[in-house]
């Protein structure tokens, strides 16, 4: 089965953020404001497996109003010991309460995590898709290889900069400089949506458009 087929049923959308609550308690209430929106429309979600900083806000929120199995953390081993709160005398120890943040998953690197949370997305179907809340490079280059992929056709879901207190400006100001500068063709402009709240994530994922001019890729050939 390539990536671009969808077998389940209920919408999941992946989230990116950083294992940073930020200096503005506005961002830890933007990752609460996103998961209400997911819980009130029934929406899943797959995440870094972070359980500190906004990662750990959105999972925790979210299960408290949806349950368990509304979320699925996926996390590479390596990063336990930064992004979970957890023994530090024992580095192998894993002691994440699911009934708090939901399903983990371990996996080995950053890219099987990243392969898992996009199938995950596209086998959600419509509904779903790819939201970026304010966060570091971890979180900057989740953001840009899910948009490339969509650019290459690999994908068709929405990908979405949940851009609080203009956090995303200058990423915004970039992609139009690389429009006019010849560097992304201009039909590949709108691959990158902005919501400047939650209510405006839901409406992109509903209303996502995409670009014309993509390649048709399959994952096995990414």
């Amino acid at each position: 089965m390539t990536i671009s087929e969808s077998s389940t049923k209920q919408p999941v959308v992946c989230v990116f953020c950083g294992a940073s609550s930020g200096k503005s308690p506005v961002h830890l209430e933007s990752a609460r404001a996103l998961a209400r929106i997911l819980h009130d429309n029934g929406i899943k979600l797959v995440y870094g497996g972070g359980t500190v900083g906004l990662m750990g806000e959105v999972a925790r929120t979210l299960v408290s109003l949806s349950g368990p199995d509304s979320v699925h953390g996926i996390i590479p081993q390596p990063l336990v010991k930064f992004e979970q709160n957890h023994d530090p005398n024992d580095p192998n120890a894993h002691t994440i309460d699911e009934s708090i943040f939901g399903k983990t998953t371990i996996v080995k690197d950053m890219h099987t995590r990243k392969q898992m949370m996009a199938r995950e997305v596209i086998e959600g179907g419509p509904g779903g898709g790819f939201v970026a809340l304010s966060g570091g490079y971890g979180t900057m280059e989740e953001l840009m290889e899910i948009t490339t992929w969509n650019q290459l056709g690999i994908h068709n879901m929405p990908v979405i900069v949940y851009n609080v207190n203009g956090y995303w400006d200058g990423l915004l100001a970039w992609v139009t400089n690389a429009v006019e500068s010849g560097f992304i063709g201009e039909n590949n402009a709108g691959i990158v949506s902005e919501a400047k709240t939650a209510e405006d994530v839901l409406n992109c994922l509903k209303t996502y458009k995409n670009a014309e001019g993509r390649f048709n890729l399959t994952w096995e050939e990414q």
